[in-house]
């Protein structure tokens, strides 16, 4: 058995920008196919998703300039009881699953609660099942 080099490869994480819509929403709609990953029937278009999502709270991760996997905070709540707890989104494309992104990608909102300017003091992992 061979490996593949482009497996090994290192994975850059970035910020989330627009001009990753396409690939996210692409990963998104992967997710939402396999009816365990969220009770949405389909990917919103970008302004809807951007308004529900903190803008700080997002990152991607790339191989050769590829999105493969992403994730995002949202408020779990307007109420300010709730004010600094997120709900946590983490999404992993199909092809690249099965290699250890998510777990890498589990590790990454606390590098976000981490930032000061968008330091969500909790975090909320939902699963559905």
């Amino acid at each position: 058995m061979t490996s593949d080099p482009k497996q090994n490869a290192k994975v850059a994480i970035s910020p989330m920008e627009q001009p990753d819509w396409p690939e996210v929403r692409a990963i998104y709609e992967e997710g939402i196919a396999t009816g365990n990953a969220t009770f949405e029937t389909s990917a919103l278009d970008w302004e809807s998703w951007n308004a529900k999502h903190i803008e700080a709270g997002r990152l991607v991760a790339r191989r050769d300039g590829k999105v493969l996997g992403w994730v995002a905070l949202s408020p779990v709540s307007s109420r300010c009881v709730y004010s600094g707890v997120a709900e946590v989104s983490i999404y992993v494309a199909a092809a690249a699953r099965g290699r250890g992104l998510a777990r890498h990608c589990c590790r990454l909102p606390s590098r976000l609660r981490k930032q000061k300017e968008s330091g969500p003091s909790r975090l909320a992992f939902f699963q559905k099942t």
